[in-house]
This record gives structure tokens, sequence and C-alpha cells, in this order.
């Protein structure tokens, strides 16, 4: 009978304390691996970061167009530019034309 009553102590004496380990145990792995714990919120800031700097890309490609588009208008053109990219397109000159090479990052407009 007292080694009932030894055992039922030391389970009265280590289960509360074993129990809110293991309960804290719990929350703590959740506060860091869980779906909203630190990682989620590391991976979600650096989707945030991918996401404004795709955005600012796509806003460039858009300016360039933009660009692009408006030097198409008719006002815009300009008979002497539209005729040194015909020509430079189609690689031919005139005789006497002076040719003056662009760098290799030189945008022409």
């Amino acid at each position: 009978m007292t080694l009932i009553r030894l055992i039922k102590r030391g389970v009265r004496a280590v289960a509360p304390p074993a129990f809110f380990l293991s309960l804290t145990v719990y929350f703590g792995w959740n506060a860091l691996h869980g779906a909203h714990g630190i990682h989620a919120y590391q991976e979600q800031t650096q989707l945030q970061k991918d996401a404004l700097q795709a955005r600012q890309d796509a806003d460039d490609e858009q300016n360039v167009w933009r660009r692009r588009v408006v030097a198409l208008k008719e006002k815009a053109l300009d008979a002497d530019m539209l005729d040194e990219r015909a020509r430079a397109t189609m690689n031919l000159t005139r005789s006497g034309d002076l040719v003056v090479p662009y760098g290799p990052h030189d945008k022409l407009f």
C-alpha cells in the first residue's frame, strides 16, 4: 500500500510541472515554426520585398514602352531621326554620310 501511495505522490509532484513544461515547449515551438511564427514572418517579408522589386521592374519597363509609344506619335516624329533609324536598322548609308558609332550601352532614344 505504501508503494502505491509513493507512486501517486510522485505522479502528483511530477505531472503539473511536466504538463506546464510541455505546454511551454509547444507554444515556444509554434512561436518559431508555426504558421504565424517568426520564420513565417521572415518568409512573408522576403516575398514582399520580391513583389516590390518585381513591381518596380514592371513600372520601369512600362515607362520604357510608354516613351517608345509617345515617340511614334505623328507630332513627335522627326524626319531626320526617322531616316537615321531606318538607315541604321537596314545598315545602309549614302555616299558622303558621316557615321558616328554609338557605344554598346548608349541608347538611341
